[in-house]
């Protein structure tokens, strides 16, 4: 914990790395040999400095490492990005958590000497799925620190086209009506290069 006021006024309390492990270590499958494990989902509702999140994301692309040649690498690896989610209440352990999901991604890159830096298109389409997946608010009631709708976005594969993606937003508060997705209800985005959505090329 980072301190006991903390603890008082907002239950923070972090997991510590071995727990993490064990915990995911029953979900192994869906993490690193089903066959659409780089698209399964995860959500962390109360995400603190990103413990879980990171190591969410360290066993895709271990796996990724594993079952895809190097040239699928940066195409799969930003579609495992975009299959985590998170929310956090509070700022310093936000960007904390987007902080070091970001030095995951771009750690994996840089051990394997493939170049990643700020220029090229697959850092700034990974700080962007981070941005947009991993939000600030209240996980209790669906909404950010200003008072809107917590609003994520579902990235789809399109068929037989493998490096394309289609953005749709949706809101968190959705999911708990029983309703489904309320996709309708926002802008819809062209189909894009999942390298290239950072672009926010709308329709």
């Amino acid at each position: 914990m980072k301190s006991r006021d903390r603890v008082k006024a907002y239950g923070e309390v972090f997991t510590p790395r071995y727990m993490v492990d064990q915990m995911l270590d029953l979900v192994s499958e869906d993490l690193e040999t089903a066959p659409d494990f780089v698209d399964k989902t995860f959500l962390e509702p109360s995400a603190g400095d990103g413990n879980f999140l990171v190591a969410i994301l360290r066993r895709k692309l271990q796996a990724i490492e594993k079952h895809y040649p190097v040239k699928d690498w940066p195409q799969q690896s930003l579609f495992a990005l975009a299959s985590i989610y998170g929310i956090e209440l509070l700022e310093d352990n936000h960007q904390e958590a987007q902080a070091i999901m970001l030095a995951e991604f771009l750690g994996f890159y840089r051990d394997h000497g493939i170049h990643a830096g700020t220029e090229t298109d697959l850092q700034k389409a990974a700080a962007f799925l981070i941005d947009t997946n991993i939000v600030r608010g209240n996980t209790l009631t669906a909404q950010t620190v200003e008072g809107d709708d917590i609003q994520f976005s579902w990235w789809h594969r399109i068929e037989g086209q493998p490096r394309m993606v289609q953005r749709e937003p949706f809101t968190l508060a959705s999911l708990r009506d029983n309703a489904g997705f309320d996709f309708t209800v926002y802008a819809t985005y062209r189909p894009c290069r999942i390298e290239f959505v950072h672009h926010e090329e709308k329709a």
